[in-house]
């Protein structure tokens, strides 16, 4: 495709997309941030699940949903033929390692099954005249193969996974994978029109995430009622980032994706510069600094589970060849976390804070 390349207001506008999981932690921020650069969103979800900062942020009104579950194959691809996107991301996920112990068997249907549909219907919606040009598969770090190393990942790297969780996602990006050579393949770009990508980013923080057992919902949860969390495992590092960071990785890898097409199907890596890599302890300790009130956190010390210790990205592919780097401190993320927390405690209009802080992230400089 010759289609020039624009910036990301007049790329958006008007452009019709399809996000799975639109209205999870991720899924509510992305689908707010599309909307307010005009794009027609429309989304597709379980409806089992509770969503609490999909209306909050206020996204909802702005979003046709479909409410349905990723393992039914026809009802997913019915909402997709319908909504007619030109982009597709796919977010829809079991997203906890601790749950994927309890209930591995619907995360591996979840994860892979539903990756398998959410492809399936891409490529039946193709064949039916749906003009899709680009899919984002959004997956994680921890699809690697964790050797507790202290390098960054790179994308070239094995994939793996100790734990449920992790292994269903490298599964997804197999299936990917599989799907992107087989009927997708970038070398047939010309024939079929559509690049099929992976992304991978690092631990999320930022408003509206209420999952449990996760650091900083947790973390936020005790202080509010005056107690102090437990760490389970104080010494583990992550790649700690705001969400706004992985999703505009997201959406600039699909302006490229429909922009130049096959040039950019691959995997990336979305994670933050090295300086951002950080223990679970001085992630919590910090955390509880910017709370004040006298918030403080206890070291427990063992998980009971297993989970990595040494975690980060190599995120060099997307800055050299995307452009994308991140844009804010860990410590600016958990500013902005605490910020939107108090302010939710305080009775604010949710969507002109998730909107004012959006455009901050935008105007940022880089």
């Amino acid at each position: 495709m010759d289609e020039k390349e624009l910036t990301t207001a007049e790329f958006w506008k008007g452009r019709r997309v399809f996000v799975t999981g639109h209205t999870g932690f991720k899924g509510s921020w992305l689908t707010k941030w599309l909307t307010m650069l005009g794009a027609r969103v429309s989304g597709y979800a379980w409806d089992r699940d509770e969503h609490k900062l999909f209306p909050l942020i206020g996204a909802a009104p702005e979003v046709d949903t479909v409410w349905g579950d990723v393992r039914n194959r026809q009802r997913l691809d019915a909402a997709l033929r319908e909504a007619a996107p030109e982009v597709v991301f796919h977010l829809a996920a079991q997203p906890l390692v601790r749950t994927s112990y309890q209930f591995p068997a619907d995360t591996f249907e979840v994860n892979v099954m539903g990756t398998v549909n959410l492809l399936e219907a891409v490529a039946s919606a193709v064949d039916s005249g749906t003009p899709v040009r680009a899919v984002v598969n959004v997956t994680t770090d921890k699809c690697y193969d964790n050797r507790e190393w202290i390098w960054g990942y790179r994308e070239t790297d094995p994939l793996g996974g100790y734990d449920p969780y992790s292994s269903s996602k490298a599964c997804s990006e197999l299936v990917t994978q599989a799907y992107r050579n087989s009927y997708f393949h970038p070398a047939r770009y010309a024939e079929h029109g559509v690049a099929v990508a992976t992304a991978r980013a690092g631990n999320v923080v930022g408003g509206g995430d209420d999952s449990l057992d996760r650091l900083v919902p947790d973390c936020l949860r005790s202080f509010a009622a005056g107690l102090r969390p437990l760490l389970r495992s104080p010494g583990a590092t992550r790649p700690w980032q705001h969400v706004l960071e992985p999703l505009s990785g997201y959406l600039l890898l699909s302006e490229k994706l429909v922009q130049k097409g096959a040039e950019y199907a691959a995997a990336w890596n979305f994670g933050p510069e090295e300086q951002s890599v950080h223990s679970v302890e001085k992630v919590a300790v910090r955390l509880a600094a910017l709370w004040g009130e006298g918030a403080g956190v206890d070291i427990a010390g063992i998980s009971g589970l297993h989970e990595a210790g040494e975690l980060q990205l190599d995120s060099t592919k997307a800055r050299r060849l995307l452009g994308w780097r991140s844009r804010w401190s860990v410590e600016q993320a958990l500013q902005k976390t605490v910020d939107w927390q108090r302010a939710l405690d305080a009775g604010q209009d949710m969507r002109d804070i998730s909107e004012q802080q959006i455009r901050e992230y935008m105007t940022q400089n880089l």
